[in-house]
């Protein structure tokens, strides 16, 4: 009888163990969200984080984001991908995850199950090769938005590579991606996780010389036509989703490069 009480108590000291393990980890999830108004990623030179409408910004290794609790997704998520971040190295493709960052809690990957729509990378885990860890954290559900396949990987597979070509061209751009977010957008899951009508991308490079930045916005559609059809000013990025981008960039050049749509910089002829 006195050995049973003694192996309870060991497997109630056990469990106990295991959920205050799992607490922990949550809480260091957790605590990389910040604050409201901040929007500097710490030992960084990742200082190009837009404004939050959401005033929910979370850090993860590899990226950062502002969480969208009333469309269940990140309205943007932001990351320098350097030159030396491009690897061909192929990692096993991990489950899908909660993001337990989020504090009003990110979306299930249910919500996608059946629905017709791939779980989109906002993020890819292409651009994050460069280790395990930073390209597993790629399928936290924070970093996906539903995108319709032949879209996910036609045309907008062609601008992630793109990017990644411009990445190793001038040793590293700065991105920001994510679903142009509104009202009234049809949904899936019992989440009702928004489907975005159109897509964003917008890049800037201050490694070659001379400070630049490109913006697409693309339809949530498949295309044939050519990248550059898709290149909006950053400013019209800004009209359709209630975000600023490039605060802190001197005002003069901001609004001059935010205005242009010039894209034979980038090599669009």
């Amino acid at each position: 009888m006195q050995k049973k009480s003694i192996y309870t108590l060991i497997a109630i000291a056990l469990l106990l163990g295991v959920y205050g393990y799992e607490y922990i980890l949550k809480e260091e999830g957790k605590a990389n969200v910040i604050s409201e108004g901040k929007t500097f990623k710490k030992d960084t030179n990742e200082y190009f984080l837009p404004t939050s409408t959401t005033n929910q910004i979370v850090h993860h290794e590899g990226y950062s984001l502002s969480y969208s609790e009333l469309h269940e997704q990140a309205e943007w998520v932001a990351y320098e991908l350097k030159k030396s971040h491009l690897s061909k190295t192929n990692f096993k493709r991990p489950y899908f995850e909660i993001d337990e960052a989020v504090k009003t809690g990110a979306a299930h990957w249910k919500n996608y199950k059946n629905s017709g729509y791939d779980r989109g990378h906002l993020c890819p885990a292409g651009d994050r090769r460069y280790s395990r860890a930073a390209h597993d954290e790629t399928f936290l559900t924070s970093n996906i938005s539903p995108q319709k396949h032949d879209f996910n990987s036609g045309i907008w597979n062609k601008l992630e590579q793109k990017t990644r070509y411009w990445a190793n061209k001038y040793d590293g751009v700065f991105v920001v991606t994510g679903g142009i977010l509104k009202k009234g957008l049809k949904t899936i899951g019992e989440e009702q996780v928004s489907i975005p009508e159109q897509f964003f991308k917008v890049l800037i490079d201050t490694n070659s010389g001379k400070t630049k930045m490109i913006a697409f916005l693309m339809p949530h559609k498949d295309s044939k036509r050519p990248l550059y059809e898709f290149v909006v000013p950053v400013d019209d990025i800004e009209v359709l989703t209630g975000i600023d981008f490039f605060l802190e960039l001197d005002d003069t050049i901001e609004n001059e490069l935010e205005a242009s749509m010039d894209y034979k910089e980038w090599g669009f002829y």
